[in-house]
């Protein structure tokens, strides 16, 4: 059994426990015994990461591009081998594990790009003689919080942006899903960063995380996960005026209309609400149909759902993998109850077994259901959608705004006059048109609105404005 140790100012450290990094598909494969971290671990690595920010903060465009791109030629030379760890640690199949992978490579060569063009700004100043310049400075040490779902994309998109605009790092993943942020910290151990610039601190949340969150040493937290642990460190974090972002997940709509092509709208349907096993803070849970297809829809949509193929997620021809554990599992199948129990029409939704222990459940679909269901105003965050009818697209815009979340929003239509209306009216961070509402790209601004985020957007040239600082400097010629 390999044991993996938390990575603190450049140097690999044992942890107080360990604990196994266990596969959702197949729970006697133990992918490893990772190091559990405690609060003296996580103060190590601020101070590590505060002593390091001279070295980091006025190190040159290329030395940070080198880094960058370095980690990033990395990831993706071994995108098989990381798609497959990623997909045996969180249970996604295969070919996501690697698309993943892929897409963090290519996050980590966008930021290297980035620390080439970090710009300003020169004006006149408006008393003769005198200049005024605009610059982005790095915010200093900052705490990074990722979950599960995406054990390595979440992670590069705040690592990445946060190293090439001159900050430190302190690091915690998902306790879930250790394996993928390990080998992020191996590649960096290997590149010309200087020691204490990026620290891996592995353990829970209550010792690792909370120590990041109110530490005085951390300027900026960075956190993507539930809305509870979000709202906290907001409060936190406000309260001694630290910089904040945070993504909080989605109850996100998608509209089907009448004059909508009806493969385009069910493929894009079952793909937001059923890849990667619905665990997608962008997947599309609620889908709002109008009347006059609403029937057609669904019954192709079932069609396409008993087609599925639900097993181990590193098997060929796998289109589910399972649930991330068993918590997760047991809380998406309260919700099929609860769907059930308040006049919901559910069809699959079950746990099942396969070839290998794990947490399996074939995906849910809940009809006849109105908008104060349990089921349409929380998140369930498992393979589980449900179908709310509605009579034209007055009434299924409403519908889709009547959430206390907003990060994804999608419709399906050929009437440019409804696609244009819904992109300026939902009230969303993100819009998609005859798309899935999961599947974004790594060059553009990623978040929501309402309560799904707070504070700057990630992702792209935008994740700037959480990762720097802005200051304005005054010259007597």
């Amino acid at each position: 059994m390999n044991n993996f140790k938390n990575y603190i100012n450049g140097e690999w450290v044992a942890g107080v426990a360990e604990a196994p990094n266990i596969n959702p598909s197949d729970t006697s494969d133990v992918i490893g015994l990772y190091a559990q971290g405690n609060q003296a671990h996580a103060e190590a690595a601020i101070a590590a990461a505060r002593s390091a920010i001279p070295r980091w903060a006025f190190s040159t465009p290329q030395q940070r591009f080198d880094v960058l791109d370095a980690v990033g030629n990395e990831i993706l030379a071994r995108k098989d081998e990381i798609g497959r760890l990623l997909s045996r640690e969180e249970g996604k199949t295969l070919p996501e594990g690697i698309g993943e992978t892929v897409r963090a490579a290519m996050i980590f060569k966008f930021f290297a790009g980035e620390a080439l063009r970090v710009g300003g700004e020169s004006l006149p100043s408006v008393r003769p003689g005198v200049g005024v310049e605009m610059s982005r400075e790095p915010v200093g040490v900052v705490g990074l919080i990722t979950p599960w779902n995406f054990p390595i994309a979440i992670p590069a998109w705040k690592i990445a942006p946060a190293l090439a605009y001159g900050n430190c790092v302190v690091f915690k993943p998902a306790e879930l899903v250790p394996g993928c942020a390990w080998t992020i910290a191996e590649i960096l151990s290997r590149t010309a960063l200087p020691k204490g610039v990026f620290n891996l601190v592995m353990g829970p949340g209550s010792k690792v995380g909370n120590t990041f969150v109110n530490s005085p040493q951390v300027d900026a937290i960075s956190f993507t996960g539930s809305q509870a642990t979000g709202q906290r460190i907001i409060a936190a974090c406000a309260a001694r005026q630290a910089k904040m972002q945070c993504e909080m997940g989605g109850k996100n709509p998608m509209i089907v209309l009448d004059d909508a092509d009806l493969d385009v709208a069910v493929n894009a349907a079952v793909q937001s609400a059923y890849f990667s096993t619905g665990q997608r803070c962008t997947a599309s849970s609620r889908i709002i149909v109008t009347e006059g297809v609403h029937d057609a829809f669904v019954g192709a949509v079932l069609g396409k759902m008993a087609k599925l193929k639900i097993d181990n997620a590193v098997l060929p021809g796998t289109d589910i993998g399972p649930v991330v554990d068993e918590r997760q599992l047991a809380g998406n199948l309260g919700y099929v109850a609860k769907a059930r129990e308040e006049g919901g029409n559910v069809v699959g939704g079950e746990a099942v077994e396969r070839a290998t222990r794990g947490f399996y459940q074939l995906p849910a679909l809940v009809t006849e259901t109105t908008a104060a269901m349990t089921i349409n105003r929380e998140e369930v965050f498992g393979p589980v959608a449900s179908v709310i009818r509605v009579k034209n697209y007055d009434e299924a815009l409403a519908m889709a705004n009547d959430t206390p979340f907003g990060l994804s929003a999608g419709i399906a239509t050929t009437s440019l006059k409804y696609a244009t209306h819904f992109k300026r009216h939902s009230q969303a961070g993100m819009v998609m048109v005859n798309l899935p509402t999961a599947g974004v790209d790594y060059h553009v601004p990623f978040g929501g609105r309402k309560g799904s985020s707070y504070g700057p957007r990630e992702q792209g040239r935008y994740a700037q404005e959480f990762f720097t600082t802005v200051k304005t400097a005054y010259t007597l010629a």
